[in-house]
Parts: structure tokens; sequence; C-alpha cells
């Protein structure tokens, strides 16, 4: 008997009983349905942190204080002031001939803001003129504060559009105007682009200032918090070892002691959240595959019911000459096609899922491969599914199989 043959009695009566039918694939909707909508959501999840990890800068490197020993002792990230201006302008000179583009110092504090009437609490970010270029970071209006206004400590800043927002909400132009950081007043000079949120919540809330001034004059210390580095494409191992090697170089720090200091690489955020985002994945989808388990075994269930139901018609069918191989291809194909029908139906109801998430800003997508997969493993369920009736039809006895009523 032709395949086309086996599909359309598949069919027939699949649409003989549909209601039954339907409840059948329900277990294989929702079960592809939810595999395909959790591996969107895994998928969708990871590309949105990686967007938000690539949104911080270009190929940065973050070089901290501390250690986990050595002759400096035990220290954590940030608890030592062994870091130095002029390790910056060190490792400027030295490496962007070769992996560094370039670098700038950091402080970081947090102070309330005054503006006339308003008053608003943000992160105070001490840096350098190479801020820009470094956190791939476009000025909205104004100008970015000079390496002369660093050096001078000029009382000058730049607001990003969260505080902005916050003191001057009736659209009026910030620049040119004083505000006051604790109790020093500041000449706003620029105002930076709308970065959206980063890894560590709301870029945009922030005042940025000379490094010099913010160090000085409202953290009241002499030493730097935090180098950061852009390094060049391809090369953030190569700027890593060569930063290392420089800066252990400079605070002679003996071949078998601990560096002093951590470096911590852009990449190495991404690929970590690339291998938390995949495990996620993965364990939203083993998840969801169990309905597809449940789905099957319903499949199972309902074909050996078939089977029982319709012993005469096997009978009547294997005495007209049908073999037993004819027998179980028909039962196995209407299997297969009850499952992949339950597998395209629960495509849709995946697609739609992702669409109404989308609305609510939930970072979810459609993988073509999710949808592949989930539709070869419904076709796969139902070849398991079918198999034993299948079987069990195509070894029923022609004799008793007419007898049976």
């Amino acid at each position: 008997m032709a395949f086309l043959e086996f599909l359309k009695l598949a069919m027939f009566a699949i649409t003989r009983n549909k209601l039954r039918a339907f409840l059948t694939m329900l277990g294989i909707i929702v079960g592809v349905g939810a595999v395909i909508a959790m591996i969107g959501i895994g998928e969708g999840s990871k590309q949105a942190s990686l967007k938000l990890i690539q949104n911080m800068g270009s190929n940065m490197l973050f070089v901290f204080p501390g250690s986990g020993g050595g002759r400096f002792g035990p220290q954590a990230i940030g608890s030592a002031d062994i870091l130095l201006d002029s390790d910056v302008e060190l490792i400027k000179r030295e490496l962007s001939q070769s992996s560094v583009v370039t670098a700038t110092p950091q402080v970081s504090t947090t102070r309330p803001v005054i503006y006339q009437n308003y008053n608003y609490v943000t992160q105070i970010q001490g840096t350098g003129p190479e801020f820009l270029q470094i956190r791939a970071w476009d000025m909205q209006s104004g100008r970015f504060f000079t390496g002369a206004e660093v050096r001078g400590m000029a009382k000058v800043c730049v607001l990003g559009q969260t505080v902005k927002n916050n003191l001057f909400p009736d659209g009026e132009d910030p620049v040119g105007q004083t505000v006051r950081i604790g109790n020093l007043p500041f000449q706003v000079i620029g105002v930076l682009d709308a970065k959206g949120a980063g890894m560590f919540g709301d870029q945009d809330d922030l005042i940025v200032a000379p490094y010099t001034t913010v160090m000085h004059k409202i953290m009241g210390r002499d030493k730097i918090q935090r180098i950061i580095v852009s390094a060049q494409d391809g090369m953030t191992d190569v700027a890593k070892a060569e930063i290392t090697a420089l800066l252990r170089q400079r605070m002679k720090v003996a071949p078998g002691d601990d560096s002093p200091f951590q470096i911590r690489a852009q990449d190495d955020i991404v690929q970590m959240q690339t291998q938390q985002a995949g495990i996620l994945t993965a364990l939203l989808a083993v998840a969801a595959s169990i309905s597809l388990v449940v789905g099957g075994i319903g499949i199972s269930n309902i074909m050996l019911v078939s089977v029982t139901e319709r012993t005469r018609e096997i009978g009547i069918r294997r005495a007209l000459g049908a073999t037993q191989d004819s027998i179980l291809w028909q039962f196995l194909i209407e299997a297969v096609v009850l499952s992949l029908l339950g597998g395209i139906l629960g495509i849709g109801f995946a697609v739609t899922a992702i669409a109404i998430l989308q609305k609510f800003q939930v970072p979810a997508i459609i993988e073509q491969w999710a949808v592949v997969l989930g539709l070869g493993f419904s076709a796969l369920v139902g070849v398991a599914a079918g198999f034993l009736p299948a079987v069990k039809a195509a070894k029923l006895d022609v004799i008793d199989a007419l007898r049976y009523e």
C-alpha cells in the first residue's frame, strides 16, 4: 500500500473522532509549545544579557586592587590603595603600540546632588577624558572635560540622562548651570546620551567629573580605586597578560608571590553569562519536554484503544490480503501524523505565547532550531508511542479478529 494511502487512512481515522484526537494531541501541543517557548525565553535572556554587557563599552578590562595572598596578605577586591595615577600613564605609554587602545583612572562614590529645589542622590564617577572612548559613549549636548581640567581639578561635570531628568524635569538645558555635589558647586558642561540598563543597573544614573576633583575634593583620598582599559580587538588576553607583567614589575612583586591586583575582562563576563544562560535554557527545555513524554504516553494509550476498537476492521483488511507490515505501517503512520499535528499546533501555541511575552517586555525570541527540534521530537514521540500499538495490530490473528465483536 502506498504511503499516500496510509496517510489518507490516518487522516480519516483522526477526523472520525475529532474531540478525542484533539485531547490526545493536547499533551504534544503543550509539550512542543513549552519547549520552544522555554528555549526562546532562555536564548532571549542570553542575548539581552550580552547586549547589556557589550553596551558597557568595547573590549574593556578592569584593574582592581586586591589579591588572594602573597606578601601583601589576603585582600578583597578594592580593599587596598595600591593603584596610582601614574600606572595609567605607564600602561598607555608602554602598551599603546601593542595590545592597549587607551586607559583611564576611576573613582566613584555616592552623593546627593542639588539644583535649586531639586535634590537627587546618584553615583559620582571620577574619570579621565578617555572615558567616552572606552565606554563607547556619545555626548547629547555640551562637551566632555579635558585633560587640562583633570590636571587642574576643575569643578566641572557631565550629567547622565537619569540625573538630568530628575534635576531638570521641566526641560531646562542643564549645560552652563551650576549644581551642588555635596557642598561643592560644579558647572554642568555636558549631557551624555542615554545608554539604558547595564549589568549593574541604570547606566544613565551618574554624574561624571574629573577623577582628580572627585578623588581629592569630594572623597578626600589620594589613590585611585581602579583602572579601566580598552584593549585592541582580539587582544584582550594579550593585554591582560601584558598589564599584569607591567604592574607586577612596577610594584616589585616577587615571581612566586600573588599579584596585589586583579584584572577582570569584559569577555570573561560575557563567557560567564553565556554559560549560565546555556545551562538555564537546557534546564527549561528539559522541564518542558516532560510534557512531551506525557503526551506520548497519551498517544500510546489512545492507539492501543484504537487497535481494540478496530480489531474487526484489521481482520477484514487481513482477509482481503493486507500484510502484517501494511497493518503495522498503517497504525504507526497514524500515530506519527497525530503527533506531528500536535507539534504544528504546539508551534502556533509557542509563537502566540512569545508574542504575548514580548508585549510585556520579556526577552523572548523564536529560535528556528528550537522549532525544528520541537517538530522532530514530536515525530520521534509519535514513532515511540505508536510502535507497540502498531505491532499489536499487526500480530492480531485473522480468524480471532473477524470473530471480534
